[in-house]
């Protein structure tokens, strides 16, 4: 675990919940967007990127997810929500999702989202800031 957590310094643990199992008595599928969206929250708060939309409007939305079912899980455990960076262009950039089981110490799920930073003022896409670009190219992976 300590070189998962190495290599995503930002993380997000996350405990499993009995009611999020389906009848095959695994976490449900659609269950791992929410984590995943837990885990971006929480990347985005810990860049000051919440903090920026609510002075200029201009924000991330999600124009594409996607996942990838490695291991089943099951309750109990304690998921950690890796987050790294790619694909940086002018307006949007992906962010890749690696969950890590500590009952089963490796890793179960993976997936991506891509996000596209938007004014919801015009209602049109917008460019990174140097200051989000910065932040982003931080946490940036091949």
């Amino acid at each position: 675990m300590d070189k998962f957590l190495q290599q995503y310094p930002i993380n997000t643990a996350i405990n499993v919940a009995w009611g999020e199992m389906d009848a095959l008595q695994h976490v449900n599928n659609v269950v791992y967007f929410r984590y995943f969206e837990t885990a971006r929250i929480d990347f985005f708060n810990q860049i000051n990127l919440l903090e920026d939309l609510q002075k200029t409007s201009i924000g991330p939305v999600i124009s594409e997810n996607q996942a990838r079912y490695k291991r089943p899980v099951t309750f109990p455990d304690t998921l950690i929500v890796g987050v790294s960076i790619s694909n940086i262009k002018d307006n949007r950039f992906m962010m890749h999702y690696h969950v890590f089981s500590q009952s089963q110490q490796a890793v179960t799920t993976i997936g991506a989202s891509q996000v596209v930073m938007f004014n919801f003022k015009t209602g049109q896409k917008a460019t990174l800031t140097p200051q989000l670009l910065d932040a982003l190219k931080t946490y940036q992976q091949a």
